[in-house]
């Protein structure tokens, strides 16, 4: 069977993992204390949750970046400081497996503290993040027909 050119990428960006220290399989048991749903509906600013989920989204915006985690109840935006989650010299964490090797798809855990951005979204400043499994194939794309029914 020929792989697609996204799911060489992929497996490519596997094996740089394991380069790294960081073996995704199999999938690591990460215990979170709440959901996306829960802290959205129980809102409370400076709270510590820990999460997992998909990574279903990545905006890269130099040492910082947003990203959106999906869970089993929902969907939440996470803050991903460079210098919040690598302390010390090492960005290895942040410059190379976030930016660079993590896709859309993958599941991550993180840990930190909620707050609410300049524009009002409710969201996670993440303090730890670990990637607890790859993603191997894109995600399917959803098709809909003209009245947005799947």
């Amino acid at each position: 069977m020929q792989l697609s050119e996204q799911e060489t990428i992929r497996r490519e960006a596997l094996v740089k993992l394991r380069a790294l220290g960081i073996n995704p399989f199999p999938a690591a048991l990460f215990p979170v204390n709440t959901q996306s749903k829960e802290v959205k509906d129980n809102f409370q600013e400076g709270k510590e949750v820990v999460l997992a989920g998909r990574l279903m989204s990545k905006r890269i915006m130099g040492k910082a970046s947003f990203a959106e985690l999906k869970d089993a109840s929902g969907r939440i935006q996470i803050y991903i400081n460079r210098d919040e989650i690598c302390v010390g010299e090492d960005k290895t964490l942040y410059n190379e497996v976030f930016k660079k090797l993590l896709d859309i798809g993958d599941f991550i855990g993180v840990k930190g503290v909620l707050f609410t951005t300049q524009v009002g979204e409710k969201s996670v400043k993440v303090k730890e993040i670990s990637v607890l499994s790859k993603s191997l194939r894109p995600l399917p794309i959803v098709k809909t027909d003209d009245e947005g029914k799947v």
